[in-house]
């Protein structure tokens, strides 16, 4: 080669391309980003999986407490069928109904009060089975336990009637009392009600 300069020997100098600083940056935290967030992620598995450090998640959730039953009281005591009165009268055409019903009911266990036909008020007029009547009290003791003994009777009060007679008074539907075994359950099921759930929890 001719000219003022020459290259001697088996070396020359090479033509390098200046460094990227800034992508190696970028590259350099998008790795860290990416290790965070697995990392990240192996965590949460773990935790899904043994509960953390809560004993209680790791065991399960624990089942709601169930509210315990416990009986249910009765405002007023049912009274026995004997501890009050019940008149029997008659208000239908049939004659004699009012004497052997009261017998029926005398040898369950009833106390008996007058026996007769029904006063103008109500003869001919029951329609039903029976009416039921006695004092504005009695609708939730000594009728119910009366009503254990005739079945589809219809129970009514007279809040100007004092003391604890009732009276039974048969209507043009009625053929005889309730059987003594059904009318026994009943009565038993009666003064023992079933008992209901309370705000009470077992814990």
């Amino acid at each position: 080669m001719g000219g003022q300069y020459r290259i001697t020997g088996d070396k020359y100098p090479r033509m390098r391309r200046p460094r990227r600083r800034g992508r190696l940056v970028v590259l350099t935290i998008a790795g860290a980003a990416v290790l965070g967030g697995a990392g990240w992620g192996t965590l949460q598995l773990i935790d899904v999986f043994t509960g953390g450090r809560n004993p209680a998640r790791a065991a399960g959730a624990k089942p709601a407490c169930a509210a315990k039953a416990s009986p249910s009281p009765r405002a007023t005591p049912l009274p026995k069928p004997g501890a009050f009165k019940v008149n029997v009268l008659n208000a239908t055409t049939r004659s004699g109904l009012a004497k052997k019903t009261a017998d029926e009911l005398k040898k369950r266990g009833f106390a008996i009060g007058e026996v007769g036909n029904a006063t103008k008020e109500y003869d001919k007029k029951v329609k039903g089975t029976a009416v039921l009547l006695g004092p504005a009290p009695a609708l939730d003791t000594s009728l119910p336990v009366l009503a254990t003994q005739v079945d589809g009777a219809e129970r009514r009060t007279d809040a100007a009637r004092k003391g604890t007679e009732v009276d039974l008074i048969i209507g043009d539907k009625f053929r005889a009392l309730t059987k003594k075994a059904d009318a026994d359950k009943t009565l038993a099921a009666l003064a023992k009600p079933s008992p209901a759930p309370t705000a009470k929890k077992g814990c």
